[in-house]
């Protein structure tokens, strides 16, 4: 159940994201159309004749002002559809005009309630004991001040009736409006109840919200700190976008009259009293109590903490590490992009992330003492405190404060993480064992690592698992096809330069095989289950292609090779052969996964008798939907895979006839399988056959017994049991 909420907690907080994307854009219009057009900036700057009243240069700014104020002005509507499509599965476009409609449908039913109440008399105007600020004009239609609220109870709400009713069948008379047509449909029937029902309920939510941002706003300071804290400690699992965006954009971040308006949300807030500078002294740092820390540590804090990894780290290795610590520190500075500095925290030594969470908090707090009030649109590089400290003045923010607060910071940072990383012996970049590739991680990695095996040793994570894998294999636009047999992934790609092994082999797979354009990538049996979880996610996963700098990516895999094990054997398991035919030791495989061990050890067979049998008394696992291959459990424990022949998935169940399926009980002989030999050894490339234990443990070693023909029943080979 818990799993079950944080995933679905992720997939809101991704979301948000959509909407979210657009108010770079909207903010660098309004911060600059707004800057430009103020007529202290123009004379402070001697700018009259190029930007002054009737000059083509100030109508342009005049313009972008006006498009980037209504961007803000209309979140709402945005998040309805964003929501809408970032939560639907299949066929977003449907969920994106259904929730435009449902939000229309919802506002209009508030909007004829409040009529019918007298709350908004017959010539549109608001009854005059009508609390301020509670109704509010939303893409021209008077209803209640929800905010981006609104928008996220469509957006989740139309999703939810999508991802239902998308697919369904209505009887032949209605046939017309079945499957996606239904989606817009049922929205408007629903929503049309939902406007009649919110105009009951949210007044009493709305009340809440007021409390709930009186509590934050009234602890002053200490709730700023524990905003921060919260905020940072949040984004590794992805879900600091639904804890920050209702400060950002609700009552819940406080609420300000701005030229006449009732403005919700911090955010909201600081852009509003951009839009209207010329009268405002100073912006509100009660507003951007939620956002303008971040300046402090994100252009000079997480940069020390670079210096740090740099100074700290193996001589050998500095001039390496030396030119990513850099890159990832500008990246920081310049666009407070984070994610490389801080994952690599997380992932060799959360204690650095806890540091930070700490140091980033506290930062909040102090900007927030300091009345330091530089808003932001997306998080709080140098571009930002360009546009939105710098531009408009220290009078109006005082970001010259920011300076020598960051340069503390600076220090801080670089003398917290030299400590820690010196003390503990951290393996922060460049401190990395000889083995090991200097990188840094970013939080793709870092899901992959917790993401790609549970608890119990399973993967886990589908959604997480397949993002990985398709990062891995050079991103969505470099992979041409998806396919599997029995035990591994199989894919083409645009361009096999770009795959990255080692990404690859962080998913939980136990090798990767690269032949031409063709990767397959070993998991075992479970490897349908991967497949259709990554055909599913490619359908919306975004077009990018991720460059590979991994120059080891051919290297065999030593954990797939056998290894002696030490001490005295307490116990053998003999397996016997399934099939009638010839006996190798498994390296002879003509192909590399089974040659090489990496789905497990055996033996293989040649056959030269049709008719495959249970090994051993036991049940059987799973037939494959190619029939060729067989998942089996002995009595004895062991999981056994007979696969017959080498890529004859591809024959797609020709050439074999089962008499067996899942969870099936069997005894040592029962036929299993009947082959066509002749068939096989025409169509496939060839037709010996692994017989493999596939989940050995660190104690057990498997030993050949038989080598030449060999009989089905006969021994084939031994799995040995040392004292652990």
């Amino acid at each position: 159940m818990k799993d079950k909420i944080f995933e679905v907690l992720q997939r809101i907080g991704r979301s948000f994201m959509l909407p979210i994307a657009i108010l770079p854009v909207a903010g660098l219009l309004l911060g600059l159309g707004s800057s430009f057009t103020n007529e202290t900036t123009i004379a402070t700057y001697h700018l009259g004749g190029i930007l002054g009243n009737g000059t083509i240069l100030h109508a342009l700014l005049v313009i972008m002002n006006k498009v980037g104020s209504a961007v803000f002005d209309n979140l709402p509507l945005l998040f309805a559809v964003g929501v809408a499509i970032g939560m639907a599965k299949k066929e977003k476009e449907v969920a994106a005009l259904s929730a435009v409609i449902a939000f229309f449908v919802m506002n209009i039913s508030i909007n004829a309630m409040l009529n019918i109440n007298g709350k908004i008399l017959e010539d549109g105007s608001i009854a005059k004991n009508v609390l301020e600020g509670t109704i509010a004009s939303v893409c021209g239609i008077n209803t209640l001040q929800m905010g981006v609220f609104g928008g996220i109870i469509v957006g989740l709400g139309v999703a939810a009736l999508h991802n239902r009713f998308h697919k369904i069948i209505l009887p032949n008379a209605l046939s017309f409006f079945a499957g996606s047509r239904f989606v817009p449909i049922i929205s408007t029937i629903t929503y049309m109840f939902v406007g009649i029902i919110l105009y009951y309920i949210w007044p009493v939510v709305q009340n809440g919200i007021y409390a709930l941002g009186g509590l934050v706003t009234g602890s002053g300071y200490l709730g700023t700190l524990i905003f921060g804290v919260v905020k940072r400690a949040l984004i590794p699992f992805g879900l600091h976008h639904v804890f920050y965006m209702p400060f950002w954009q609700t009552a819940v971040g406080g609420t300000a009259d701005v030229a006449g308006h009732m403005i919700q949300g911090g955010q909201n807030i600081f852009f509003a009293q951009l839009a209207d500078s010329a009268h405002i002294s100073h912006f509100s740092a009660d507003a951007t109590r939620y956002f303008s820390g971040e300046f402090i540590f994100m252009i000079f804090g997480l940069p020390g903490a670079a210096l740090a990894m740099y100074r700290t780290a193996k001589p050998e290795k500095k001039k390496q590490v030396g030119g990513l610590l850099f890159s990832a520190a500008l990246t920081s500075m310049l666009t407070g992009i984070t994610e490389p500095i801080e994952f690599s925290f997380l992932f060799v030594a959360p204690i650095l992330f806890a540091a930070q969470v700490v140091l980033a908090g506290a930062a909040y707090m102090i900007a927030h003492i300091l009345n330091i009030a530089v808003g932001l649109t997306f998080s709080g590089g140098f571009l930002d405190l360009f546009l939105f400290g710098i531009l408009q003045g220290n009078d109006k923010t005082s970001w010259l404060r920011i300076i020598p607060v960051g340069i503390i910071y600076f220090i801080l940072y670089y003398v917290i993480f030299s400590f820690l990383i010196k003390k503990l012996n951290l393996k922060t970049p460049g401190r990395e064992d000889d083995t090991q590739e200097v990188k840094l991680y970013t939080k793709a990695d870092v899901n992959a690592k917790r993401s790609a095996k549970g608890d119990d040793g399973n993967i886990s994570s589908e959604d997480t698992l397949s993002e990985m894998i398709t990062r891995g294999l050079g991103g969505k636009n470099n992979i041409d096809s998806v396919d599997c047999c029995a035990t591994r992934l199989r894919c083409t790609v645009a361009s096999a330069n770009l795959v990255d092994d080692v990404l690859l082999k962080s998913t939980g797979a136990s090798g990767v095989i690269h032949k031409g354009n063709g990767v397959q990538i070993i998991y075992g049996p479970n490897v349908t289950v991967i497949k259709s979880n990554l055909e599913e996610y490619l359908e919306t996963a975004p077009d990018i292609i991720y460059t590979n700098d991994n120059e080891s990516c051919s290297e065999p895999d030593d954990a797939t090779q056998s290894q002696e094990i030490k001490g005295s054997v307490v116990k053998t398991v003999i397996v016997s052969s399934p099939i009638t035919g010839v006996a190798a030791d498994l390296s002879t495989a003509p192909d590399e996964a089974f040659a090489d061990r990496m789905m497990g050890d055996g033996a293989v067979v040649t056959p030269t008798d049709a008719i495959v049998k249970a090994p051993e008394d036991g049940e059987v696992a799973f037939v494959f939907d190619t029939k060729h291959a067989i998942g089996f459990t002995t009595d004895s424990g062991l999981s056994l895979l007979i696969h017959v022949g080498i890529d004859t998935v591809k024959l797609d169940g020709k050439g074999f006839e089962v008499f067996v399926e899942n969870g099936q009980q069997v005894k040592k002989g029962d036929p299993l399988m009947k082959l066509d030999i002749d068939y096989l050894q025409e169509h496939a490339p060839s037709i010996v056959s692994p017989v493999l234990c596939t989940e050995l443990e660190d104690n057990q070693k498997v030993r050949l017994l038989r080598e030449g023909e060999i009989k089905s029943g006969e021994e084939l080979f031994a799995v040995d049991f040392y004292e652990e």
